[in-house]
């Protein structure tokens, strides 16, 4: 079960905005917590990291993002209007009626989100889903001067809601992709710390994952970083709840424990180790198979340098990109478990070449 202390750490996380490109808030919070136990530092993309040297063995890298979709100041209209456009991937459907917390210079600027009313749409309308045009961010301003004197273009927010602690030991948030993954490595560090193995495990905090197309904090960080394994811990879609079909998803229950990915990118000697571990420790997981790409930093760190033997450990999260995502806390106990352990038993005598 995770420490109290933990729990409260973890939900001060989760509440602080930070979107792509824009996690200095986060990423502050990240740092000071891993100065308990660790060696800080970070680098110039906004990466953090935080280091437990071992003795003498390999260096593991472990990958949470620590970004969450938003929203980007895009225009600001004579009456004082905000349009906004996306900062990662949304269902536009998502926004209509939030409130929206941006980040401005001087301070939190909270707005609501406008549409025209349903009594004011046509019949054929009213079926049609939103575009993101459709919509506007009301701040109680009265002109585009009262405005821009608060906010400016480029400004970033986020949906403004908190995290909730739900029955079942499970956690509601807005961020949970990828917050609890930043949140597991370290968590999985601090465990690896009370009884440091072989290896050196740097727990990172990568930036910009969900606009990383392009690799994202995690290509720059595993560069620097230099190591021979890495460990991503991202979130899977859970397939407990109406409207899943599991024919291609897989079965990731919330409460199942860790899922463990299988596929083209991952390294069998990484998987194994993880596999083994939690059949050792009888740590629940599932599996999940990836024929191509995954969609998280491990897309990018596998291939980063001379090639880095990667594994994907995901946490099953109901309604993922949406104000109220869900996990399991005993998921993400197990999961940090099952990453300290592991680090534990990769020595120098391990080959990551074995394909």
């Amino acid at each position: 079960m995770l420490p109290s202390t933990a729990v409260a750490f973890l939900e001060r996380l989760l509440d602080t905005p930070g979107p792509s490109g824009f996690e200095s808030a986060p990423a502050r919070a990240w740092r000071d917590e891993a100065a308990r136990f660790a060696a800080v530092r970070g680098d110039v993309h906004g990466n953090s990291m935080a280091t437990v040297e071992g003795g003498g063995g390999p260096t593991i890298m472990l990958a949470g993002h620590i970004d969450e979709i938003g929203v980007i100041v895009q225009h600001v209209d004579d009456d004082g209007y905000v349009y906004i456009a996306p900062i990662g991937g949304w269902d536009v459907q998502v926004l209509v009626g939030q409130r929206i917390r941006f980040l401005g210079a001087d301070g939190d600027v909270f707005g609501v989100v406008g549409k025209k009313p349903i009594h004011l749409l046509r019949a054929d309308d009213r079926e049609k889903a939103s575009k993101i045009t459709d919509l506007w961010v009301d701040i109680g301003s009265t002109s585009a001067k009262e405005t821009s004197a608060r906010l400016s273009v480029g400004d970033a927010g986020v949906i403004d809601s908190r995290t909730m602690r739900f029955p079942n030991n499970r956690i509601v948030s807005r961020s949970i992709d990828d917050r609890i993954g930043a949140f597991i490595v370290l968590e999985a560090l601090r465990r690896y710390a009370d009884q440091p193995g072989a290896a050196r495990v740097v727990a990172t905090a990568t930036t910009q994952e969900e606009i990383g197309d392009r690799g994202g904090g995690a290509g720059v960080g595993a560069a620097a970083i230099g190591a021979n394994m890495a460990i991503v811990v991202d979130v899977s879609f859970a397939t407990d709840h109406p409207g899943i079909e599991k024919k291609e998803l897989g079965n990731h229950p919330i409460g199942s424990g860790p899922v463990l990915t299988r596929g083209s990118i991952i390294s069998p000697v990484a998987f194994r180790l993880l596999r083994e571990t939690a059949d050792a420790l009888s740590i629940p997981y599932t599996l999940q198979a990836a024929g191509r790409d995954t969609g998280t930093d491990a897309d990018a760190i596998h291939i980063a340098r001379e090639g880095i033997a990667t594994a994907l450990v995901s946490v099953p999260n109901r309604y993922m990109h949406s104000p109220n995502e869900v996990v399991s806390l005993d998921d993400v106990d197990h999961t940090a478990t099952l990453i300290a352990e592991t680090c534990r038993r990769v020595t120098p005598a391990v080959d990551f070449t074995q394909r």
